[in-house]
This record gives C-alpha cells, structure tokens and sequence, in this order.
C-alpha cells in the first residue's frame, strides 16, 4: 500500500498546539485506564497480604534479599509504568486498605466505588502524572515533527518513515524522563525534602558516576523504542487502509481509535520479552533504592533474560500476555484517538482564521 501524502496538511498546527492535543489526550488516557490498574492492584494486594508480601525473601533475579519492611509493586496510569515503595505499610493506605473480599474485577470496582467512594479508583495518580504527561507531550510531538522532517524536509516516502521516527520520538523521550523518574523514586521511597534529594543526587554521581542517573535506561529503551517502532508504523498503515475502506480523506475519531487498539495490541505483543525484563529490573532497581545497596551480580537485559529462559523457558518470557494486550490496547486507543481529535480541532480552527 504507497503512502497517500504527498504534501504538506493545507493548514499545519503549530508545536505547541500539537503538545496542548498530547497533554490533553494524556490526561484523558489516565483517568479511563488508572481505575483498571489500580483494581489489578487492590485484586493482587488480597492474594498476597503486605505483610507477608513484603516478607524477607530472596529476589530470583537480583541476588538481593528484600527487607521485611519493603514492598515494590509497579503502578501504570496508562501511560507510564511508575515504581512504588512501600514501608510497613505507611505510604500504601490506598492499596492495602481494610480487608474487603473482592471475588472479581467487576466486584471489585462496584465495592470499591460503594464502600471507599469513587475517587478511591484513581488513588495514586497525581504524583504520577508529573512525569506521564510531559513524557508523552515530548514523545507525541517528536514523532509528528520528525515524521514531517522525514516526509517533507528529507523528501523520504514509504511505510519505514513512522518505523524510524516512533523509534527516535520515544528515545528521546525515555532519555530526558529516565533521571526525573529515578528522582521520583527516591523522593516518594525516603520522602526526602528536596534539600536532602539534592545532597542524595550528587552523592549518587560522585559514587557511581553522571550515568547512574539513568540507571534502568537500558531496559526501558529496549522495550519502548521497538514497541513505538511498531506502533506508529502498524497505527499509519492500519489507519491508511480503513480511511480507504470508509472512503474517508482523514481519519475519524472511530478510525483512530480502531488503528490504536490493534496497532498497540499488535506491538505489546512483539515486545512482550522486554516488558518482562523490564518490570523485573525496575522493581529490582526500587528495591535497591529502598536499602541503599548495589548489586554484586551481573544484572543486564540479556543476563536477566537468559535467568527467565533457564527457569521457565519460553513461557517465562511471554507471561502476562493477556494482561498486557488487555491494559495497553485501550491505552493506545484513547491516548490516539483524543490526540487525533485534538489536532483535528486546531486544524479547523487555524483554517478558520486564515478564512476570515
């Protein structure tokens, strides 16, 4: 299927109305997807108590103890995974409340919006979208302008433009959020005033060097820049052929949302392995936070891989495959179909101010 633009949009948003349709469609992608994540959570919390959750125990993939005043479990607002700390319990109120049986997901939503109110569903969510939203702000806006680079100012044609300009949006991305994240980290497990972060920091780089800030990067970088790869270059071809389909120029808000889900179901589970890998090493990174050590094992992606493969196999690095697709699918679909809508509307709006 040839690419269909051959030209630059009639009337173009500007960047800053391309960061205003992100911001906007991160925001609604969180309050639709936080409430699945944060049932997921509460379902997880009954199966396996704080206390004994956090009980003293070997991490298989670390080769560090976890203390018995520690738990890490990850958070996703639908737009980033967010490590949490947990210390005897103080800091997780919102997780592991009194305890409520839950026999399912749909019980568990009617109970905790009946019994804990509705705001109960988006516990957590504030802190995290410090760094979601302007994450996705710079990660969206890249894409659009490096796609329009590659197009227009490079003359370059073919389905591999999204492929490449996904791949280079979402490192840039990762790279500038990587130490702000590490930060919040340490801020939220220590509860550190900034003064004290600050003298934690340059103790940190001191220590171990300016790239300890990106510590974690590596395993981040090889899940999210092929899942990105992915997702633009199925998202524009899969939107290419239903506009073609409805006989339709641009798509609508129905074809963008259909593209996102099978596009970012499509890619969730090409990269399922790097999720893996990467959920594994975040946790281990929290927990290390959390007791101020460093890890005498080799802990790289491929080591960590390799430890999944030996006592799993294939199935160790594939699990969680429902999941994934179940919680990124509708994730991809909101966050681009609002993005889509939103960049629609500054488009009318710009071509009614050059009309006039």
């Amino acid at each position: 299927m040839g690419e269909r633009t051959v030209g630059r949009p009639v009337v173009a948003i500007s960047p800053v109305q391309q960061m205003l349709a992100s911001g906007t469609g991160a925001l609604l992608t969180s309050i639709f997807v936080t409430p699945l994540d944060v049932v997921k959570i509460r379902l997880q919390a009954q199966q396996t108590p704080l206390h004994q959750a956090s009980a003293c125990e070997p991490a298989p993939w670390g080769g560090i103890t976890r203390p018995s005043k520690w738990k890490c479990f990850l958070y996703c607002n639908g737009l980033m995974d967010h490590i949490y700390v947990c210390q005897n319990g103080t800091s997780c109120t919102s997780w592991y409340k009194t305890p409520t049986h839950f026999s399912g997901t749909l019980d568990a939503f009617v109970k905790i919006s009946r019994h804990e109110g509705l705001r109960s569903l988006w516990s957590g969510l504030p802190p995290t979208l410090v760094m979601a939203v302007p994450a996705t702000v710079i990660y969206f806006t890249c894409y659009d302008q490096l796609r329009d680079f590659l197009r227009f100012g490079l003359g370059l044609q073919g389905s591999h433009v999204p492929l490449v300009a996904g791949g280079l949006a979402r490192l840039g991305a990762v790279t500038v959020i990587s130490p702000l994240e590490l930060v919040r980290t340490k801020m939220q497990s220590r509860r550190l005033t900034y003064s004290e972060l600050r003298v934690c920091i340059r103790s940190a780089v001191a220590q171990d060097g300016l790239l300890s800030l990106w510590r974690g990067w590596g395993p981040t970088v090889l899940r999210d820049v092929p899942f990105s790869a992915l997702y633009w270059f199925n998202y524009e071809l899969v939107k290419a052929h239903l506009c073609e389909q409805s006989r339709v120029p641009q798509a609508n808000f129905s074809i963008s949302f259909t593209a996102g889900a099978v596009s970012g179901a499509i890619a969730a589970v090409l990269t399922l392995p790097f999720d893996v890998v990467k959920t594994r090493r975040q946790i281990q990174l929290g927990e290390m936070d959390t007791m101020g050590v460093s890890l005498n094992k080799t802990t790289s992606t491929w080591h960590i891989m390799k430890e999944i493969w030996a006592d799993l196999g294939y199935r160790g690095l594939f699990a969680g495959f429902m999941p994934r697709v179940i919680k990124v699918a509708p994730a991809c679909a909101i966050m681009i179909s609002s993005y889509e809508f939103g960049k629609t509307f500054f488009q009318k709006m710009n071509l009614d101010q050059v009309s006039m």
